[in-house]
């Protein structure tokens, strides 16, 4: 051993402590895997936990609690116009990013997971170089790449610490509610922190190159939402393309180019929200016998193995959907078949979630792929105006939306806009994993009044006998 340098023989080394990462490093440690867990950040949890999914989510409920208290008004009760304390706000999103983060020290330690801070690079198939505040040289048997995903930037432009031209983690830092906030791309991330930033004050305007904004969603399940979008953002401009863009000492110079009334504007923070790509550059994979595709995706089996059969790959850096409980489910099975257990990454329906108001999840066939495919198929939707429990909540806009197979009745997809889809998704991905029918879902009593019986009357609806609503 080099001074000041560590060396260490691991079953399992996983490189990334992000969902991923971290569900691969405590599910092989269960199954009594020795596991080394090398995490770049000072505290475990990835992009997720630290700059992503955890505090955005964080700050999208207090933005439902400022439209529940603005539409309160209407049902008889007026509070305060909301005062938005921007250091408390902060500060409380922090404290939830903190205890989870602890939670994740201690269930490490707990497992016996050995953690090593610092950048991985690979030195061969069997040999990692991990550079922190000491170098670490780590020999394994196995390697579990969870790497992650980072923002594209615009052409010409580079995210900084501080600047006006924000990713996502730097929309997330919340350093001040700038009054005038340009949202480039349409997608949920831009969706989401646009509607955080408009609630707090911002006057947002949203650019997306595509001809709608969520582009790819379901336009049933988009609607109810860019009718509320039309409300709280100042503009949303589809088929706009941002030509400049120039970053000045007090606000940033955007010059689009489309159907816009001024082409040449002045923002005073710009968000950029226009896709990640993989973190599999700079890391020595060319040293293995690793392949990438022409995205630089790593490409894997579906046991996430790669091309180098000592190393399996998960979330993010694999592509398709770029989401958490993906990538956790994939990195238990990386490490179920490292243990040698039968397992294979061979999923039905993996739901999808975007936390704005109304949310709005799917899960399985939807339309939009449905068309693509030329594949026939049923649809029946059962409108929330007619829910008990959504009148009472105030969210009448709502739409829960089925897809099955005419032939077999089976449910091959759900999707749902409205209060609470996020939560409400779980039972459609139940249905399609288990491999219901519109009668099993039909005959499962559902409480009343509740938002999930509107899944059971989609499905009534399919078989010509929802209660709510007349008969196809």
């Amino acid at each position: 051993m080099v001074m000041g340098e560590a060396t260490i023989d691991t079953k399992v080394a996983v490189i990334g402590a992000g969902p991923g990462g971290y569900a691969a490093a405590f599910r092989a440690a269960d199954l009594g895997l020795d596991v080394t867990m090398v995490h770049l950040d000072e505290r475990l949890g990835g992009v997720c936990l630290l700059r992503g999914c955890i505090p955005s989510k964080a700050l999208l409920y207090l933005t439902e609690l400022v439209h529940d208290a603005r539409q309160a008004k209407d049902m008889g009760i007026d509070f305060c116009q909301p005062e938005i304390d921007v250091d408390g706000v902060r500060a409380w999103k922090d404290s939830v990013v903190d205890r989870l983060t602890k939670g994740l020290d201690t269930l490490s330690k707990r497992r016996d997971v050995q953690l090593v801070q610092g950048r991985a690079v690979f030195e061969s198939s069997s040999k990692l170089r991990v550079t922190g505040p000491q170098t670490t040289h780590i020999t394994f048997e196995h390697a579990i790449l969870a790497t992650g995903s980072r923002a594209r930037a615009l052409p010409g432009t580079e995210f900084k610490e501080g600047a006006r031209i924000m990713s996502s983690t730097g929309a997330l830092q919340l350093a001040d509610i700038p009054e005038r906030l340009l949202v480039i791309g349409a997608g949920y991330v831009g969706m989401e922190l646009g509607s955080v930033y408009a609630a707090m004050g911002s006057r947002v305007t949203v650019v997306e190159l595509r001809d709608e904004i969520l582009p790819g969603t379901d336009r049933d399940l988009v609607r109810p939402f860019e009718r509320k979008a039309e409300q709280i953002f100042e503009a949303i401009q589809v088929r706009t393309k941002v030509a400049e863009i120039e970053e000045k000492e007090e606000h940033v110079r955007v010059v689009l180019e489309g159907d816009v009334d001024e082409p040449e504007q002045t923002f005073d923070r710009v968000l950029v929200a226009i896709g990640r790509g993989p973190n599999s550059d700079d890391i020595g994979l060319e040293k293995t016998g690793v392949e990438l595709d022409d995205r630089g995706f790593v490409r894997v089996d579906e046991q996430q193995r790669t091309a180098d059969q000592k190393i399996f790959a998960i979330g993010d850096v694999v592509g398709g959907m770029m989401l958490a409980h993906k990538a956790m489910y994939e990195g238990k099975v990386a490490a179920e078949v490292i243990a040698g257990e039968p397992a294979a990454f061979d999923v039905r329906a993996i739901p999808a979630v975007v936390y704005t108001d109304p949310s709005i999840a799917w899960a399985g066939l939807m339309e939009p792929q449905a068309e693509k495919e030329g594949r026939e198929i049923a649809v029946a939707r059962f409108p929330w105006g007619a829910s008990g429990r959504a009148l009472t909540m105030g969210a009448p806009e709502g739409l829960t939306k089925m897809i099955f197979d005419p032939d077999t009745e089976h449910i091959l997809g759900v999707g749902i806009v409205g209060r609470d889809a996020g939560e409400m998704i779980a039972e459609g991905v139940l249905a399609i994993e288990m491999g219901a029918v519109a009668a099993d879902l039909d005959l499962s009593i559902h409480a009343h009044p509740t938002l999930s019986e509107t899944e059971e009357e989609a499905a009534g609806a399919f078989l010509g006998h929802a209660t709510h609503i007349l008969p196809r």
